[in-house]
């Protein structure tokens, strides 16, 4: 089996996490790298990697560079990508930067893998809570086409950064101390824009256009662009909740062509990368404490709309670090070397 030279830019949550999932997934790697600001060594489980500063010769050999990126502000990538394709590496972005370019291809392999074959030295990673969405409404969507969507994403702490955790970790601590009389916190280090612990608020991004936010933007771009459908009519409202790792998205559908609920799950249960965990009244069904640490999606409460046979519900939860980032940018590397033999 051929190896491949691989650079992992960035030691942050999702750096850390493209580096267990690199070698749980015994992706073929010869010599791995790992770039970020300053030089240190990590410790990833049972392994200890040495951080190198990035540089653009640092590049040079890397078959494949995956950006570990950076959501809501310029990555390393908008310096490094175009110095890394120079010298002979493909990357692999997590970041937002060249997402919506349409000379870069946008990829989720469970829904649009071939896509990896347009790349020009650059491929994106979708926005966390995209992936999860499109994984889980592609195969309806194949079936009886899709004509608008509504969903609801509950993100978690982690999708903003270690900080973020922390920060959530610090303020149950004060409330906890202080007694729960008083569910107030005050901290003088933030990282996010409200209180987490006990709380929950929809403001992921900054508000644009039409007074959604950016993060809800994205859903509805980046779903056009990887579901190949820019007519899917879609409206998003984004909240943050108080759970270490793993989003979960209440998602209403309304399809071309009637379709059961019953169907659906069908559909699911064969589709790629989706596991369906859809029996309530037995309290089953998908919890973001259950995904943390898996590459699947998971789809559950399947239920047709009450007045209208055209309408369905669905629950869908997946772990933002794994699949909903470093996950899919492996599976995406992965496409790329079976698509190259």
């Amino acid at each position: 089996m051929k190896k491949y030279n691989v650079a992992v830019i960035g030691a942050g949550v999702v750096g850390v996490e493209m580096l267990r999932v690199l070698k749980q997934r015994k992706f073929p790697v010869n010599n791995l790298k790992v770039f970020a600001r300053s030089a240190r060594n990590i410790q990833v489980d049972n392994d200890t990697y040495s951080v190198e500063p990035i540089t653009a010769d640092g590049f040079c050999g890397i078959d494949i560079a995956l950006f570990a990126g950076t959501e809501g502000e310029k990555g390393a990538a908008v310096t490094f990508a175009a110095e890394a394709v120079k010298r002979g590496a493909v990357v692999i972005d997590n970041g937002a930067d060249f997402r919506m370019d349409k000379n870069v291809p946008l990829v989720v392999p469970e829904v649009n893998g071939n896509d990896v074959k347009k790349h020009k030295g650059i491929i994106s990673n979708p926005n966390c809570s995209t992936i999860q969405m499109v994984v889980a409404l592609n195969p309806i969507h194949k079936k009886v086409g899709i004509k608008k969507i509504v969903v609801t994403t509950l993100q978690a702490s982690s999708g903003a950064g270690k900080s973020a955790v922390e920060q959530l970790n610090n303020e149950i601590t004060q409330i906890v101390q202080g007694g729960f009389g008083n569910l107030q916190v005050n901290l003088t280090q933030k990282s996010m824009p409200q209180q987490l612990a006990y709380n929950c608020f929809p403001h992921i991004g900054s508000f644009v256009e039409g007074d959604y936010t950016n993060e809800e933007w994205k859903l509805v771009h980046e779903t056009h662009k990887i579901m190949h459908a820019p007519k899917i009519k879609i409206s998003a409202t984004t909240v943050r909740v108080p759970v270490r790792t793993g989003h979960s998205e209440s998602i209403y559908i309304e399809t071309v062509k009637p379709i059961t609920a019953q169907k659906a799950r069908e559909l699911l249960s064969k589709a790629p990368g989706i596991v369906l965990l859809d029996e309530p009244k037995n309290n089953i069904y998908p919890m973001p404490k259950d995904v943390e640490g898996r590459d699947e999606t998971f789809v559950g409460r399947i239920r047709q709309d009450a007045f209208d046979k055209k309408g369905l519900w669905l629950w869908v939860v997946a772990d933002n670090l794994r699949k909903g980032a470093a996950s899919n940018a492996v599976q995406i590397a992965e496409c790329l070397i079976s698509n190259s033999k």
